[in-house]
């Protein structure tokens, strides 16, 4: 036993023979955080089986496009990754890095983009271009090129400066002896910035003013902007964060890597890395415990985000399955303390086709960050999280709260009072650019519907919205093709875990169609620009639904497509289901072209969905 003790202890324990005292104890040093939800995901589907918050919902920020950059991020490079996120002067602020093909491959640069209400977003513009060294300044030996690299971008200072932030190192691993150093702007509040300076050179390096290509923080002639700056520097838990790039600029020793940090209500601070390690600091991050790994956490090389969350509990953002190209879906595990964490829910489960080739481009939502402490409040019943799709396209997703994932009572949607464009309460979105999702003022400014649109040959809009479990539902919902697209309509009845017992699609050439058992059976033809009624009554302990529309008998008696015990969800697409990634699970293949007209909007298809009631029995 006091072997077993000893070799379990871990930090703090050092060579004692101390018996059951150095066994592991959640919220100490020896596991600092801890899994205790008991569900796990399938990594076989994209939505893991996991149950979704209720009412999250996801917002791409930017799109990439190769051949027309006018309507991605202006500059046609295809690789984007790594997003920070800030909330200041009345606005959300998403930095990331960019690259023209993939993953530490040079040249890179850092761009900026703004939204006044995370669900519609500006243009990016570049915060940090593309690093040119000062004449005479060759790059190291080994060296092929210069690419940014960032595990910090924003810092909002004490005096209200808001300050961007990245960092320059050499391709193709910029790390330690091969990075340059911490660069730092100041965001206005007309949206301009100010001059980039450098704030920190890597010490372990020869780079300094003199050989590098911005001045030093030092030199500028505003005294607060280096007082934020200064600020920043004395700020142990934001520097904290520079480790992997600048580990003499950190405290903390051992495996730890993308640091996010929050405070427990007994003001400890947990720091929870990529791979679930974790570390403890009672002293504001001057000193810290030394990084443990919780086996409770199945993760995989993506960033883990922990935070403190706007109702007082706390919650872990992360892609709960193992190490793997794939990185879906985006999930989080909430608890009361800080330190057991009771609960996992889906926050993002879609994985759109990865449109362009590229070295090291895993597929799904990854690399998630959120509002570091400090660094803004919405003020809103919700916290929001950035990452990357595929490593292509930036998302944010905004998460409710409390986190939920079942409702009570019947649900009664007619949007009537709900502002355009703006939330929809109990409603999960999948809204990309091309395809988005929201309330508009149709057929008019008082009588408010859903719209579907959606013009990208590649992704689809999405719209769930979760109902009490039950055996016996029945759905009713109006649907008005206002435009058809290349892809049908697909209305979809759900159970907890994803599988769609009930599926009707309004197909491109008019017909409405049902899934009967295994076959997709016509029901008859539907008129563009014209609402239709639809009142689905399903029975889950018959394994049957019987379909009306426009009150007429449809389709009675119909089969469930699988079987299921009950139902929980309703679901309207603009495309088919999928659950594949469009290429083969490999980090690189070198044949592989990108994909046919991705960078064209397709004609628009629209569909309004209203007056959605659900009752169960």
């Amino acid at each position: 036993m006091r072997r077993l003790a000893w070799r379990l202890g871990g930090a703090g324990c050092g060579l004692v023979a101390c018996g059951a005292a150095c066994l592991a104890q959640t919220g100490s040093a020896r596991e600092p955080v801890r899994y205790l939800g008991g569900v796990y995901v399938d990594e076989n589907v994209h939505d893991g089986r996991l149950r979704p918050v209720v009412g999250a919902s996801s917002f791409q920020v930017m799109r990439a496009n190769r051949t027309r950059p006018e309507l991605g991020d202006g500059s046609g490079w295809t690789y984007s990754h790594a997003p920070m996120l800030a909330y200041w002067n009345g606005n959300f602020h998403v930095e990331y890095l960019s690259n023209p093909v993939g993953e530490h491959e040079p040249p890179g640069q850092t761009l900026v983009v703004s939204s006044a209400d995370g669900r519609h977003w500006g243009r990016p513009v570049v915060a940090f271009p593309p690093y040119q060294p000062p004449p005479g300044i060759a790059p190291p030996p080994g060296s092929t090129g210069y690419i940014m690299h960032q595990r910090m971008g924003f810092f909002v200072a004490p005096n209200g400066r808001l300050l961007l932030l990245a960092f320059y190192g050499h391709a193709p691993h910029p790390f330690r002896q091969s990075g340059i150093g911490r660069v730092v702007r100041e965001m206005y509040r007309d949206g301009k910035m100010g001059p980039i300076y450098f704030l920190r050179y890597n010490t372990a390096t020869p780079w300094r003013e003199q050989n590098t290509a911005f001045p030093f923080h030092t030199r500028s002639p505003d005294p607060d902007f280096v007082a934020a700056c200064e600020a920043l520097l004395r700020n142990r838990l934001m520097v904290e964060q520079w480790r992997d790039e600048d580990p003499d600029a950190a405290v903390m020793r051992g495996p730890c890597s993308s640091l996010s940090f929050f405070h427990r209500p007994d003001g400890v601070v947990a720091g929870v890395c990529k791979q679930a390690f974790a570390a403890l600091s009672t002293d504001e991050g001057a000193s810290w415990s030394a990084p443990v790994r919780s086996s409770t956490f199945i993760t995989n090389n993506a960033k883990m985000w922990g935070q403190r969350t706007p109702d007082g509990r706390y919650a872990l953002v992360y892609n709960p399955v193992p190490y793997g190209v794939q990185r879906w879906p985006l999930a989080v595990a909430a608890g009361d303390d800080g330190i057991v964490f009771t609960s996992l829910n889906l926050v993002h489960g879609e994985v759109p086709a990865r449109r362009f080739v590229g070295r090291a481009k895993d597929f799904g939502s990854q690399y998630v960050r959120g509002l570091a402490e400090g660094n803004g409040d919405p003020g809103e019943p919700a916290f929001w999280v950035a990452y990357s799709m595929n490593k292509e396209d930036i998302w944010v997703s905004r998460i409710p709260v409390p986190i939920r994932e079942r409702v009570g009572g019947p649900v009664e949607d007619r949007f009537d009072d709900l502002p355009a464009g703006g939330e929809a309460p109990a409603w999960n979105l999948y809204s990309p650019q091309w395809a988005p999702v929201a309330v508009e003022e149709f057929p008019s400014r008082a009588n408010k519907s859903l719209a579907l649109r959606d013009r990208d040959p590649y992704d689809y809009a999405r719209a769930v919205r979760v109902f009490p479990e039950g055996k016996r539902a029945r759905v009713r919902c109006r649907v008005l093709p206002r435009a058809a697209g290349a892809d049908p309509f697909e209305i979809e009845v759900m159970d907890r875990y994803g599988n769609r017992p009930v599926r009707i699609v309004f197909a491109t050439d008019g017909w409405v169609r049902a899934v009967n058992g295994g076959a997709l059976t016509p029901v008859r033809r539907v008129r563009p620009g014209h609402w239709h009624d639809l009142h689905i009554a399903v029975d889950a302990s018959r394994g049957r639904f019987d379909l009306t529309l426009d009150g007429a008998s449809a389709l009675p008696g119909a089969q469930f497509a699988e079987a299921v015990l009950s139902v929980e969800r309703l679901s309207f697409r603009t495309g088919p289901y999928r659950n594949d990634p469009s290429r083969q699970l490999d980090r690189y293949d070198p044949t592989l072209k990108d994909l046919p007209g991705a960078d064209e909007p397709a004609p628009e298809a629209l569909f309004y969905v209203d007056d959605v009631t659900i009752r169960v029995d």
